[in-house]
């Protein structure tokens, strides 16, 4: 019931399984209701109170990173500017640091996740669908009205009570990453399957990034399935870019067709084109039923209409009074006749349907010919994605591969492809570089994934400054993939991050060496365990960075006047 709580369900490197603990601060620990990379998630009940509360844990491994502890505490902040915004929004009850433990206490909800309805009902009934969504356009508009962007709304996060009431859970990506400090440029944020093409492309999430979001979790509602699925994550995010999805009623004929028009305005590529906010999304939702029961009534007034004409006519020997009227009708006729006979030429001639044939004829021949005039030639296609490919990669890449080379390729595969290829690769690498390696999230979507899941855990290592470790994960995988034409752009990003692998920072030599210096002033002056704590959080800082090994141990040989 509480996994959705939890970030990620990938363990981070380091990270080991441990016991539950008895207690976190004031709360008694009962049972672990899930675990993941990004932190663990315990049933408490709290001392004073007895209330029942979810407790979500950073991990040991992370605690000790102040990184990692930081985008724990705007994960609280966020929390907190929310929870108490909306009653369908998950509450925060209390948090802080218990024996360098960092938790926060929230809102335990028995129920089910909307992921586990889905899977039962396969398709939920259009009339829930809107109730689901209507109480989700309330929590969206507390959010944004607190400046907070969800950017990973889907059905794992999202709990339905016994009672219906909705809650909306796990801002671990909304606010914590709108800081520049805790996330890289162009890094993608949320779920492959509801991630909006913003998103997918690496740029700012807004509120209608969330109402994308919330246009896919209305899709799966009604279908059973999202709009775009495929084996990774990078496909997926392809296809939000650029793919077209098919219409809910195409897929379910049932649902009204005002409903599928609110889902199709949701999903549409351009944010602009989507609903201005989630509180107009929500009243365009509640419309749905109303108008669905106004027009079965006026179908059911017009059927009694039609039954009632019926029985008119039969009791008039099957000739209604009110259609006898020769003489009105024979008048309307001839001031007809005499309205043709005054008009003019020209409009005569207009009304003749050859003239209008000949004139929609000579439109769409124009209208071909200045399209086959204004079409730029395959050379200067190609000419124009080479340009676009001098520029910086980013959005002028993408524009290079879907305007220039991909409808080459497809107007001439054998001609264009050994053109064509190299740039694609570049591209290929660089998608693969910025859809996969900037997540913060380790998870991968898919076994086919693993060349990806491998990469940005070297990436991890090395920002962690275990350059080693970085280069024996790249130098293996590079193994695997060999020559192997399928993981070209893996490949070549391995090769790459290899060769950029870096050495420890000048200045991390010096901060060690002026903490050493201070270890040894500490010992001379007699206050032995200051200086052994001193090394101790060295050794649990760089206790895995061989580097700064040889360094802390070069400096400890040392004499402390030479230090």
């Amino acid at each position: 019931v509480a996994q959705h709580l939890v970030n990620d369900n990938t363990e981070t490197p380091g990270q080991t399984e441990s016991p539950p603990p008895e207690r976190i601060g004031p709360y008694h620990i009962e049972a672990q209701l899930g675990a993941g990379g990004m932190g663990t998630v315990y049933l408490g009940k709290h001392d004073e109170t007895g209330q029942l509360a979810a407790v979500k844990v950073l991990p040991a491994s992370m605690a000790s990173e102040q990184g990692f502890v930081a985008r724990f505490n705007r994960e609280i902040e966020a929390m907190r500017q929310v929870s108490s915004a909306n009653s369908n929004i998950v509450a925060l009850y209390d948090s802080g640091e218990d024996h360098g433990t960092y938790y926060y206490a929230m809102e335990y909800v028995p129920g089910e996740t909307l992921t586990s309805r889905i899977e039962r009902e396969k398709r939920i009934p259009w009339r829930d669908v809107i109730d689901i969504g209507t109480q989700i356009c309330k929590a969206l508009k507390a959010a944004h009205n607190a400046g907070i962007i969800h950017r990973d709304l889907k059905p794992s996060n999202l709990i339905i009570r016994e009672d219906g009431v909705v809650k909306l859970a796990d801002f671990g990506i909304a606010q914590v990453f709108a800081s520049n400090k805790l996330t890289m440029t162009g890094g993608i944020l949320g779920t492959a399957e509801y991630m909006s093409p913003e998103q997918a492309q690496g740029k700012r999430a807004t509120r209608q990034s969330d109402i994308y979001s919330l246009g896919a979790l209305l899709y799966v509602m009604l279908t059973g399935r999202p709009p775009f699925t495929g084996k990774t994550t990078l496909e997926i995010a392809q296809k939000h870019k650029f793919g077209q999805f098919d219409s809910p009623r195409r897929i379910v004929p049932e649902i009204p067709h005002w409903l599928d028009e609110v889902v199709c305005q949701c999903l549409a590529k351009k944010p602009e084109d989507r609903y201005p906010d989630a509180y107009v999304l929500g009243l365009r939702l509640q419309e749905i039923p109303r108008k669905v029961d106004l027009s079965k009534s006026e179908g059911m007034l017009a059927g009694s209409r039609v039954d009632s004409t019926s029985e008119t006519e039969a009791a008039h020997g099957g000739v209604d009074p009110a259609a006898i009227g020769g003489t009105f009708v024979r008048d309307m006729m001839r001031a007809e006749l005499e309205k043709q006979e005054h008009r003019g030429l020209l409009n005569r001639w207009f009304d003749n349907v050859w003239v209008l044939l000949t004139l929609l004829l000579l439109l769409l021949i124009g209208t071909a010919w200045l399209f086959l005039n204004s079409r730029p030639t395959p050379e200067k296609l190609f000419a124009r994605g080479e340009s676009l490919m001098s520029r910086p990669a980013g959005p002028a890449w993408d524009a290079a591969q879907t305007q220039c080379f991909q409808p080459l390729l497809e107007e001439d595969a054998e001609l264009w492809q050994p053109r064509v290829q190299p740039y694609l690769d570049r591209i290929a690498e660089y998608q693969l570089e910025r859809t996969l390696l900037d997540q913060p999230s380790l998870n991968s979507s898919s076994p086919s994934d693993e060349p990806e899941q491998i990469l940005r855990r070297a990436r991890v290592l090395e920002q962690m400054g275990d350059f080693e470790a970085a280069r024996e994960q790249l130098e293996a995988l590079l193994v695997l993939l060999g020559d192997s034409p399928d993981y070209a752009a893996p490949r070549q990003l391995a090769q790459r991050m290899l060769e950029q692998i870096k050495t420890p920072e000048p200045r991390q030599i010096e901060f060690l060496e002026a903490v050493l210096i201070r270890a040894a002033q500490l010992e001379e002056s007699g206050k032995q365990d200051e200086a052994d704590r001193v090394r101790e959080a060295i050794k649990r800082l760089y206790g895995e960075n061989s580097s700064a090994i040889e360094t802390h141990e070069s400096a400890g040989s040392a004499p402390a006047s030479g230090r």
